[in-house]
């Protein structure tokens, strides 16, 4: 369904709620939003499907909800590596930075995008990268040696990491502790030598997950699954 930019905003707008501006504003979310929940938000989404053009315009409103749908209905085959650079730049809060990374790990810049915003001193932006880590974690082609390195860069640098950072870095040692018995062995040693790490969540009721704990909770889960 083609939807224009003006009908895509009202339609936002109308989803939007004073209460979800409020939770919202608490994570960290500019005051330019509407206060559209997520699971409405995939309401237009299903509707409009794939729009790179419209993304681009809902993008350019600055509007928080109008971006994250942005991210939902962007062309990842049609995006180029500027354009993510542009929205990562443009990504000064957790919410946005996670949907961002989330969808440039769908496009063929992914890798690229992994490496370059992990060395970032940008917080946010520092922070995709790290989420990207998590979500290519479970990846075969990609070795595992890679992975390795990450969790010798990740136990260096998170102590004196920015807060979202710190989080991102801390689920992606999960990820990769998750990905093979190696691995895991790797990243409990890493996770007992960096002991608790403490991020900032603000008034919300987010936590960040202890390492080791969530490894096996996560694995007690899988083999329940397995054997159901």
């Amino acid at each position: 369904m083609h939807m224009t930019a003006a009908e895509a905003m009202r339609a936002l707008e109308a989803m939007g709620t004073a209460q979800n501006r409020k939770i919202y504003a608490r994570h960290g979310v500019p005051e330019k939003q509407f206060g559209v929940s997520f699971a409405n938000l995939g309401k237009p989404a299903k509707q409009i499907k794939t729009d790179h053009v419209l993304a681009g315009q809902l993008w350019a409103t600055g509007n928080a909800d109008a971006r994250l749908l942005a991210t939902m209905i962007a062309d990842p085959a049609l995006t180029a590596e500027k354009q993510l650079r542009t929205w990562i730049k443009d990504s000064t809060y957790y919410v946005l930075a996670d949907a961002v990374s989330k969808f440039a790990s769908r496009t063929k810049h992914a890798r690229a995008c992994m490496d370059r915003w992990i060395a970032s001193k940008e917080e946010f932006t520092a922070a995709a990268g790290w989420t990207l880590v998590a979500i290519f974690s479970g990846d075969p082609s990609i070795p595992d040696a890679y992975f390795a390195e990450r969790v010798s860069k990740a136990e260096r640098n998170i102590p004196t990491a920015k807060n979202r950072t710190k989080h991102a870095m801390n689920m992606a040692l999960i990820g990769i502790g998750l990905r093979n018995a190696k691995l895991k062995k790797q990243v409990l040693a890493a996770a007992k030598r960096i002991g608790p790490v403490e991020v900032n969540h603000g008034e919300t009721g987010c936590k960040t997950p202890e390492i080791a704990s969530y490894i096996a909770k996560t694995e007690a889960y899988r083999a329940r699954k397995k054997s159901v």
